[in-house]
């Protein structure tokens, strides 16, 4: 990616290279009863960048919600520090045009580092760099369900 120094966020993470982005995103998490951090999340965002969530209704049918970053931590962030959330990236594929890049980013929840997997899925997050730096321009999800199941070529 970008030769020369690193370039980090107030919070350290090193935001120049993809690699680091993507781990950056991937330390948003929160012990039982501690607090998330909005302020850490935002920085790697641009500003009011655009969140999706996939689940499935009461009828049976796809339902996407659509948010905003600060939508979503007020809408999830309660339950997150009530339970405790922990994610990893378990597999990633980048596609990429000049500034643009995709990352199918596959993960793993837990309660709490270590813990049992609660859940597993698919993050499809949008990025560009801007020549110094890589923002998240936008992120949606998936979960794997009996009828969802992760396809082997997002587990490589």
């Amino acid at each position: 990616m970008q030769a020369g120094a690193q370039v980090t966020t107030k919070f350290g993470d090193v935001v120049n290279t993809l690699d680091g982005i993507m781990k950056a995103y991937y330390v948003v998490a929160v012990k039982k009863g501690g607090k998330v951090s909005y302020q850490l999340d935002s920085c790697l965002h641009i500003k009011n960048p655009g969140i999706g969530i996939l689940q499935i209704g009461k009828d049976g049918k796809p339902v996407m919600h659509y948010m905003t970053l600060k939508e979503y931590h007020k809408k999830v962030d309660g339950q997150l520090e009530k339970d405790g959330f922990d994610e990893k990236e378990i597999s990633r594929k980048v596609e990429h045009f000049g500034n643009m890049y995709h990352v199918w980013s596959t993960y793993e929840s837990r309660n709490e580092a270590g813990g049992p997997v609660i859940e597993r899925g698919i993050n499809s997050v949008e990025l560009y760099f801007d020549g110094a730096r890589f923002w998240i321009t936008g992120w949606t999800f998936d979960s794997e369900r009996k009828d969802n199941p992760l396809p082997k070529e997002y587990l490589q």
